[in-house]
């Protein structure tokens, strides 16, 4: 075998440990996502959609679920490759703060919180693991979270978009625009957090045409400012795509946008 994808992340220290095997590790778009549907008790209240996203540990799901092949998630799904991507400068990265998910609690009426999450394997490889250190770590701001897990069979047509909170993943588009309208318009049919905001709308479609870069990029910051602290959507990590290949093998630069050097491996790379 010359490479394969899709390394499992718990071995994939020990496969690059193998003499004549190099790992090729890209970091890109693909993010995992919790959607909350908002137009649901108890997520309409965004105070409680944001006391979870404060009560969630995101490094420790770097750390347990992506074994670190992987960056920071901030609630919205811009990556970090792109252009228009919001700096920490521009959006401070949200932080695990279990006192101020008790604020926020506070601020919607409650003393404490219990809701279910649902979960399974078929959403993504550590999706049942995720689901269970959320918990733990909500466990300190007073949210009480029942796992539920969902057989993989069906998922994602019984319980996504069907369940008021669930796990799941975004493979990322290539463009803010592109990801923001396919799963964050208020139209859009896969908004699976079933959330809507005038503003965010309104900026969405201005923004297309507008043809001053800096004025654009402007646009889309606020957009995922909105979206970071209003939507329906926690974002706690993307995780990076693992390649394992022969050192036989030679490539250029590597395409973060899609798996396998953007799926052009066959027509990129060579045997040296």
């Amino acid at each position: 075998m010359d490479v394969m994808n899709a390394v499992d992340r718990s071995t994939a220290g020990l496969l690059a440990a193998v003499g004549g095997i190099e790992l090729v590790v890209q970091n890109g778009y693909l993010h995992y996502t919790l959607p909350m549907r908002c137009d649901t008790a108890p997520f309409k209240d965004n105070n409680v959609r944001e006391a979870i996203k404060y009560a969630m540990d995101r490094q420790l799901l770097l750390d347990r679920v992506l074994y670190g092949f992987g960056y920071l998630g901030n609630d919205h799904p811009v990556p970090n490759s792109l252009r228009d991507f919001a700096t920490p400068a521009e959006l401070p990265q949200r932080a695990y703060d279990p006192d101020k998910a008790k604020f926020h609690l506070k601020k919607a009426g409650l003393g404490s919180l219990k809701v279910q999450l649902n979960t399974s394997e078929g959403a993504f490889t550590g999706a049942v693991d995720a689901a269970v250190l959320v918990q733990e770590s909500a466990r300190a701001a007073g949210i009480e979270i029942e796992v539920v897990r969902q057989p993989s069979d069906g998922y994602w047509s019984n319980v996504w978009r069907a369940k008021p909170w669930v796990v799941s993943y975004w493979s990322g588009r290539p463009t803010a625009d592109w990801i923001f309208t396919e799963g964050y318009y208020s139209a859009a049919s896969y908004n699976d957090a079933f959330w809507a905001n005038e503003r965010f709308d309104k900026l969405l479609l201005e923004a297309r045409a507008e043809l001053d870069q800096t004025k654009r990029r402007d646009m889309y910051v606020e957009m995922q400012r909105i979206v970071s602290g209003n939507g329906g959507q926690c974002i706690p990590v993307f995780a990076a795509d693992i390649l394992a290949k022969s050192d036989k093998l030679a490539h250029g630069p590597v395409a973060v946008n899609w798996d396998m050097d953007g799926y052009k491996l066959a027509d990129r790379w060579w045997f040296a």
